[in-house]
């Protein structure tokens, strides 16, 4: 799906690899866009908004649209300069709370769908259906996230009023708070929030403008922790993104056991140009910075993880200010980080996302495009399609 200023969804075809639109449907939010998320099966969609709510969709395929098994799918979200809701610009630069600008989205889908004025076809139409409305907010959304569905159905949100709050399904389509930051753990807007890996268990980490990550932990039951990184990046965090739980090279190793869970750790990115990674020590119970990544010339905007699926090796992908996306990658554990450049898009890159298998990244840009890229065997990265 991808976002727009008209509060419009369209979605779009994941199986053949491009950026057709396949659907579209008003989300009627009273103000611009910025983010979107499907959850884990691909049947329903959050969307959040400067109106201060986040409304939940059911997206169904109609008249024998095929199906398949849902995997996971890359996003990309475009983000705009602007300033905050009380006239100073948050450290994420993201847009005015007025609705003049929007950021885009696109996330995973389940199943294949059609277009929704059946421009593609009789046989795959998509539609979405408003099922929830959620508010509590006390300013523009930012981000939504869906948890794994192991922890129920959980979807937590982050907001410019320094909140971090988790809606939690009570009764099907009706959602309670079941937590929200306490007062003073962010003292700036929270810009971006990632769940980890269901092997770590139910854990949110939260990129804030006033320089800190914190790492939000649930037990089960009714008991939420948060640890906090302070200063992790000067004037402020503007992305976040965990690791795979799988230890590189497990899947090649002598045992076989893909199913290895590697320590935590996470990746950042900031308003000082850098992008960070950090690694929990389960000893001293800290998270402590592993490598310091340079290569960006302004702001880096987002920063993301991907798969590796046992394989031995790490890759982030990173995007920034000065429009430029680079491929960071680690072929032994704890060594040296290597960048490339993927493209010099001559326009601020706001949002990465990595397709499941890790090697097709979605990248959303200030031209108001989104590009497809996919790695061949060779190492090289070739566009592989884009969409206006």
């Amino acid at each position: 799906c991808r976002t727009r200023r008209d509060s419009r969804i369209q979605i779009r075809d994941r199986f053949a690899m491009t950026t057709r639109t396949h659907g579209a449907f008003d989300t009627h939010h009273a103000d611009a866009i910025h983010d979107c998320a499907y959850d884990y099966y691909g049947r329903r969609v959050a969307t959040c908004s400067s109106d201060r709510t986040i409304r939940i969709f059911d997206v169904e395929c109609e008249r024998g649209a095929r199906s398949s098994e849902p995997t996971r799918e890359a996003n990309a979200r475009g983000r705009s300069d602007g300033t905050a809701a009380d006239g100073t610009r948050d450290a994420l630069g993201a847009r005015d709370a007025n609705g003049t600008e929007a950021r885009g989205a696109e996330d995973r889908a389940g199943g294949r769908l059609g277009d929704a004025n059946g421009t593609e076809g009789e046989a795959n139409r998509a539609r979405g259906t408003h099922v929830a409305t959620i508010t509590g907010h006390d300013g523009p959304v930012w981000s939504a996230r869906w948890a794994h569905p192991k922890f129920g159905t959980l979807l937590a949100s982050a907001s410019f009023d320094h909140h971090v709050r988790v809606h939690k399904e009570t009764e099907p389509n009706a959602f309670s708070l079941a937590y929200q930051t306490p007062t003073g753990t962010h003292d700036g807007s929270v810009n971006a929030i990632a769940w980890a890996p269901h092997e770590y268990g139910a854990k949110l980490a939260c990129a804030s403008s006033d320089g800190s990550i914190s790492v939000i932990s649930y037990d089960g039951q009714a008991s939420w922790t948060v640890e906090k990184i302070p200063n992790a990046h000067a004037i402020g965090c503007t992305g976040v993104s965990w690791a795979p739980a799988a230890t590189p090279g497990a899947l090649v190793s002598a045992g076989g056991g893909a199913s290895v869970v590697d320590a935590k750790r996470l990746v950042t990115c900031g308003c000082d140009n850098l992008v960070k990674i950090w690694r929990f020590d389960e000893e001293r119970r800290v998270w402590g910075c592993e490598a310091t990544l340079s290569a960006h010339g302004d702001w880096v905007r987002d920063v993301a993880w991907s798969e590796n699926m046992g394989l031995p090796m790490n890759t982030i992908a990173s995007c920034g200010q000065d429009g430029k996306v680079f491929i960071w990658t680690q072929s032994e554990p704890r060594g040296a980080w290597q960048s490339r450049e993927l493209h010099d898009f001559g326009a601020p890159v706001w949002r990465v996302s990595w397709s499941t298998m890790g090697n097709i990244l979605a990248v959303s840009d200030g031209n108001n495009t989104v590009t497809v890229w996919k790695e061949s065997l060779d190492g090289a990265w070739n566009q592989i399609s884009a969409a206006a």
